[in-house]
C-alpha cells in the first residue's frame, strides 16, 4: 500500500519540477527546478533500495553538474531568457517550489516511518549496488546510454555558449 503512495508523490514532484524548469523564464530558476528534479530521481533510487546510486545521482547531478551549469549561466550572463522582458511577474514559482519541497519531505518521512514499521516484513532480495558492480554495468551493458548522456551534457553546454554568442552579435 505504501509504495504506490510514495511513487505517486515523487512522480508528482518530478513532473511539476520538470514543468517548472520548462516554463521558467529565468535560467537560474530553471536550473534550480532541475536540481529539485534530480533530487527527486535520487529519492526514487532510495525507494528502489539502491542507496549508492541515489547518492551518486544527488552528488554528481544535483551537485557537481548543476554547479557547472549555474557557473556557465552566470559567466555568460544568461540569467534572463530571450523574450522574457515582456513576461509578467511569475509569482507562482515560489509557492510551487515550497509545495514540491513539502511533498518531497513528506515522501522522505513516509518512507522512513514505513521502513521502521515494516522492518519485520519480507525483505527485498539483496541488490549488488557496490561501486564495482555499478561500474561493470555502467561501462559494460550500459555504455551506450552513458555515452549518450555525456554527449547530451556537452551539447547543452555548447548550445548555451553559441546562443549567447549569437545574442551578443545581433
Amino acid at each position: 500500500m505504501g509504495q504506490p503512495v510514495v511513487f505517486i508523490a515523487l512522480a508528482l514532484v518530478a513532473i511539476l519540477s520538470a514543468f517548472g524548469m520548462l516554463l521558467s523564464h529565468n535560467a537560474v530558476h530553471a536550473a534550480l527546478f532541475l536540481v529539485l528534479n534530480f533530487i527527486t530521481i535520487g529519492v526514487f533510487y532510495i525507494v528502489l533500495a539502491a542507496p549508492f546510486i541515489a547518492m551518486v545521482q544527488i552528488t554528481v547531478y544535483a551537485g557537481a553538474i548543476m554547479v557547472l551549469f549555474l557557473f556557465v549561466i552566470m559567466l555568460l550572463g544568461a540569467e534572463r531568457l530571450e523574450g522574457a522582458q515582456n513576461v509578467p511577474n511569475t509569482a507562482w514559482q515560489r509557492p510551487l517550489a515550497v509545495f514540491l519541497a513539502a511533498v518531497l519531505v513528506l515522501a522522505f518521512g513516509y518512507l522512513i516511518i514505513q521502513e521502521a514499521v515494516s522492518a519485520t516484513g519480507t525483505a527485498l532480495p539483496p541488490l549488488d549496488s557496490s561501486p564495482q558492480a555499478i561500474g561493470e554495468l555502467l561501462f559494460g551493458s550500459y555504455i551506450f546510454p552513458f555515452e549518450v548522456t555525456a554527449v547530451l551534457l556537452l551539447v547543452s553546454m555548447i548550445s548555451l555558449v553559441v546562443w549567447k554568442a549569437q545574442d551578443k552579435r545581433g
